[in-house]
Order: C-alpha cells, then sequence, then structure tokens
C-alpha cells in the first residue's frame, strides 16, 4: 500500500508541476488585450460599488434641498408674504411654516420693527460701542432748503414709520423706501418754505414737525403705500456755514436787543406804576381839599347867615355878643394889660415896663382861631 500511496503522490506532484508549467506558459504567453479586458472587469465591479453610495448621496441631497426649499422661518416682528408664480396667495404669520418648492416665494416684512430715515445725515453703528457715528458723506442736497423769506437754512429730520399694510407696501408703490424719501423731501420743503427763517430757526420746530407729520400721513394713505407714520424730529436747524458767522452776530444782536428790551420793561414797570400812584394820590389830596373848602366856605356862609338872622331879630344883644366873644379871642393873645380910666383924676399913672415884656414875650404868636358857629342869640 505504502508504494501505491507513494506512486500516487508523485504523479499528483507530476501532475501539478505540469500544470504549474502550463499556467506560468501561458501568462508568459497573455497579450495587452487580455490585461486590459482583466483592468475592464475590474474597473466594472468597483464602479458598481461606488454607483451605489453616489445615488445615496444624491437622495439625500435631493431631500435636503427639498426641506430647505419647502420649510421656512417667519421672526416674531415680522409676517410672510407668499407669492405663487408671482401672485399674491397668503400673508403667514411668525413660525415655522411651509410653501411649494420651486414654486412659491416668501418676502418677510417687518411689521413691528419700528423703521426710521434720516434725511441730511447719516449714522453709523461702531462695533464694541454704544454710541452711534456719523457718516462723513455730504447730504447737503437733502437739507438745504429756501425758506419764506427767501434766506436758506440747513434742516436735518429723522422720520419715524411702521408698515402696517404689508401687501400694499410691496405690490402698490414701485421702490416704496426711494418714494418714501422724495415724497419726505417735497413736504418738508413746503413746509419749510411757508414760514420765515427765524422761525425755522426758533420758534416754530414743533410746528413744522407736526405739519409735515400731517401732509405725510395724507400722503402714504392716498398713495396707498402700507406705512403708517408714527413721528417727524427735527434734529439740526443751522443756516449754511458760509453765513453762520453773520447769523450768529445778527442772534447776538437780537438777545441784546431783547435784553435791553426786557431792562426798558422792567424799568418802566418800576417807574411807571409809582408815579400813577403818586398821581391819583395828588388828584385825591385835591379832590379831599376842595371837599374840605367847599364844606368850611359853606358852613362859613351858614353860620354867618344864622348870625345874620339873630341880629336882625336883636341887633344889641347880637351886636354885644359878637364883641364879647371877638374880645375873648383876641385879649389872651396881647399879653400884659393896662387899664385906664379916662375920668381918673389926681392919680400919678405907673407904667411898668418890665412886667408888660415879660407878658408880651409869653403871648402866643398864632394868628386867632375863627369862633364856633353861633346857632341863634345868647
Amino acid at each position: 500500500m505504502s508504494r501505491f500511496g507513494d506512486d500516487d503522490r508523485s504523479e499528483d506532484e507530476e501532475g501539478e508541476g505540469e500544470d504549474g508549467s502550463s499556467e506560468s506558459g501561458r501568462q508568459e504567453r497573455s497579450t495587452p488585450f487580455d490585461r486590459y479586458r482583466r483592468n475592464l472587469e475590474v474597473w466594472r465591479a468597483s464602479a458598481a460599488s461606488s454607483g451605489r453610495s453616489l445615488l445615496w448621496v444624491a437622495t439625500g441631497l435631493v431631500v435636503l434641498l427639498v426641506l430647505f426649499t419647502t420649510l421656512y422661518q417667519v421672526q416674531p416682528e415680522e409676517v410672510g408674504v407668499v407669492l405663487r408664480l408671482g401672485r399674491y396667495v397668503r400673508t403667514t404669520e411668525p413660525g415655522l411654516r411651509a410653501k411649494i418648492p420651486f414654486v412659491e416665494q416668501v418676502s418677510k416684512i417687518p411689521v413691528q420693527r419700528q423703521l426710521k430715515e434720516e434725511f441730511g445725515f447719516r449714522t453709523t453703528e461702531a462695533a464694541g460701542r454704544s454710541r452711534s457715528n456719523f457718516s462723513s458723506a455730504d447730504f447737503s442736497a437733502e437739507a438745504v432748503m429756501l425758506t419764506g423769506d427767501l434766506n436758506v437754512a440747513v434742516v436735518e429730520w429723522i422720520v419715524q414709520y411702521r408698515v402696517a399694510d404689508p401687501y400694499l407696501y410691496l405690490f402698490k408703490v414701485r421702490n416704496v423706501t426711494a418714494t418714501f424719501r422724495a415724497m419726505n423731501e417735497a413736504v418738508m420743503r413746503q413746509v419749510v418754505g411757508d414760514r420765515t427763517v427765524t422761525e425755522v430757526l426758533t420758534v416754530g420746530r414743533q410746528a413744522i414737525e407736526t405739519r409735515a407729520e400731517e401732509l405725510l400721513r395724507t400722503l402714504t394713505q392716498q398713495y396707498e403705500m402700507g406705512i403708517a407714520i408714527e413721528q417727524v424730529v427735527l434734529q439740526d436747524v443751522n443756516p449754511p456755514d458760509s453765513v453762520k458767522p453773520s447769523w450768529d452776530e445778527v442772534n447776538q444782536a437780537q438777545q441784546q436787543r431783547d435784553r435791553m428790551i426786557n431792562e426798558a420793561r422792567a424799568e418802566y414797570n418800576k417807574v411807571i406804576p409809582r408815579a400813577k400812584g403818586e398821581a391819583q394820590q395828588a388828584v385825591l389830596e385835591a379832590e379831599g381839599y376842595g371837599l374840605n373848602r367847599v364844606n368850611r366856605a359853606q358852613g362859613e356862609s351858614a353860620r354867618f347867615q344864622s348870625i345874620q338872622e339873630a341880629y336882625r331879630k336883636a341887633p344889641d344883644v347880637t351886636r354885644r355878643r359878637l364883641y364879647l366873644e371877638t374880645m375873648e379871642r383876641v385879649v389872651p393873645r396881647m399879653g400884659g394889660k393896662l387899664f385906664l380910666d379916662p375920668d381918673a383924676r389926681g392919680i400919678v399913672p405907673l407904667l411898668p415896663l418890665d412886667g408888660l415884656k415879660a407878658a408880651a414875650a409869653k403871648t402866643p404868636s398864632a394868628n386867632p382861631q375863627p369862633a364856633a358857629t353861633a346857632g341863634g342869640a345868647r
């Protein structure tokens, strides 16, 4: 058995040797076409496996594209205006919404946000700073205006507004922002042109803001722009730079004039009322003096009439009474008195000069007062 087995192994080894030699012979005898065919088969196998991977990638991209073109987000202060092939179909509220991809388009309009337009200047927000910076560009064409008295003023202002109707805002007026700015300039020039330069620069600011706001509100409603005007605010109102020094001199002169007028009015208020009071006092004193004189004259006249009536009734008694009353008034003012009897005889008169001088010195020098009014004969 071992012999037969050895024979079989030897035969097999001989066969394998023959096959290996034949295979190596065939490899040695292979042509370039055979090699190209083998490479092509290898490429087909790898392409089949990579094609399945590309199919999955393309499917994922299509799904993502559909999601991105179908879903959209509307912010809380916005609304979405949906157009289907260019025609308005609906307005969507804030939130995550969907639309037909490639057929519908969405325009987001900020209806809750306060918008503003600046005229004569522009503000730019600086990064990292809370204070706004102003642009250095020249916007004088918007701000230079002619006043009613043919003077020039530089007026800068802000208009604050909101979008009240998104449909009107998008479709009723072409290029609504440019139209709105042109409307603002026309209205402000009209309002400023109706006033003098002094009113524009000083006391007329509030009236200008109110009037411009009313005209803008009327025009936006007339044009159906879908805009609600909230406020018109004047910023800087100045004369042009070329005439500003002269304008400052005029203002200083006007301030000096006003100061002098105020001082004159203060002096007037201090002097004139006092003079009027003094004049009124003089008039009242004159009226009182006249009334007193009249009353005294009337009293004296009544007294004289009463004395005359008493004299007519009793002449001797009245004459004696008048004499005695007169002597009562006159004698006490005479000082020293010396009585001589014209019928005395044989007596040497003694004239005491020292006593008469002392009595004369003590006598009052006032004029005698009139006697009281007599009521009749006593």
